[in-house]
């Protein structure tokens, strides 16, 4: 009875312990830009070195049962500063085939060896 009690005594104390207010991150740099057809293009940047811009179009692509139909093909990159204080910058695609991302900091498939 007496763990309960320190325990519900420990969470308490933490509990109350007030949090430490951050101000927001500002944003510097912000823009979007949309077409009728349903394409787009936006970036930004961050005061913490956060930057992102991203390309997207509408286009046709044909389904399972070879149906046409349409889909955003999206391009971009994102750059960022990691834990440790380096700059690492991600780009990718994405379209019907999948999320297609490259950078130093994304694992590379092994090619197989040939024995």
């Amino acid at each position: 009875m007496k763990v309960i009690i320190v325990a519900l005594a420990l969470v308490a104390v933490v509990a109350a312990h007030p949090v430490a207010e951050t101000e927001p991150i500002k944003i510097l740099r912000s823009q979007f830009d949309a077409t009728p057809e349903g394409g787009y293009a936006f970036d930004f940047e961050t005061e913490n070195g956060i930057k992102r811009s991203e390309q997207g179009e509408v286009r046709e692509a044909l389904d399972e049962e070879n149906k046409p139909h349409p889909v955003v093909v999206v391009r971009g990159s994102y750059s960022y500063v990691d834990v440790n204080g380096n700059p690492d910058t991600i780009t990718y695609y994405a379209d019907e085939t999948g999320y297609h991302p490259e950078g130093a900091s994304i694992p590379k498939v092994p090619s197989p060896s040939r024995r």
